[in-house]
């Protein structure tokens, strides 16, 4: 199961007289991938060489590394590592001694691969959006056993009637949070799943 970062790491070594800096980051979509990469380059650096990855989306830069061998061996090492909604920056400053293409993706992909071992990291959960509906004297308790269950509270929309709710849980919870909320309210609050595509 992928997982994320809890929060920026760092792995600096240094190869043949080149520095490399490797920073690694969790992110949450596409805009804030590219912010890390713009505010963590440094432009007195030879190269500023990132990969990232959110889901199906992915994107990588040898920002004039020769082709291939700097952000896709970064790109290849947040895989490798089951990393998802991460992005990678690796900084060089240039030694004077030529790497060659293999040294350098060893060295891009190496940095990247270090770096993200060290990091600590959180399990991606894939959870399913959920609706459900309850009056306000359960909400409460309601809140409490989606908690308990590992489930995240999306929205909650108070009506004339009640309570209207947004939740995502993982799949194998919903079966015995339904038993649960329909024993609290006698059967009628109901988990009704949300449309393909509103998934957390």
């Amino acid at each position: 199961m992928p997982s994320t970062l809890l929060g920026l790491c760092e792995y600096r070594e240094e190869i043949r007289k080149s520095r490399f800096i490797t920073l690694a980051a969790p992110i949450t979509n596409a805009q804030q991938a590219q912010d890390f990469i713009e505010q963590h380059s440094d432009l007195n650096a030879s190269h500023n060489c990132w990969a990232w990855k959110h889901g199906d989306q992915y994107r990588s830069s040898d920002d004039g590394e020769p082709g291939g061998t700097a952000g896709r061996p970064i790109l290849s090492a947040i895989e490798a590592q089951d990393c998802d909604q991460v992005v990678v920056l690796v900084i060089r400053w240039y030694g004077g001694i030529q790497l060659g293409t293999g040294g350098l993706a060893r060295a891009y992909g190496g940095g990247a691969n270090k770096c993200l071992q060290g990091a600590e990291k959180l399990r991606l959960i894939s959870r399913v959006g959920l609706d459900c509906s309850c009056n306000f004297s359960e909400l409460a308790l309601i809140k409490l056993r989606v908690a308990e269950s590992g489930g995240l509270l999306i929205n909650e929309t108070f009506t004339a009637n009640g309570v209207d709710l947004q939740l995502a849980l993982a799949e194998e919870q919903i079966a015995p949070l339904q038993q649960q909320l329909a024993s609290i309210s006698r059967g009628r609050i109901l988990l009704h799943r949300r449309e393909p595509g509103t998934e957390e």
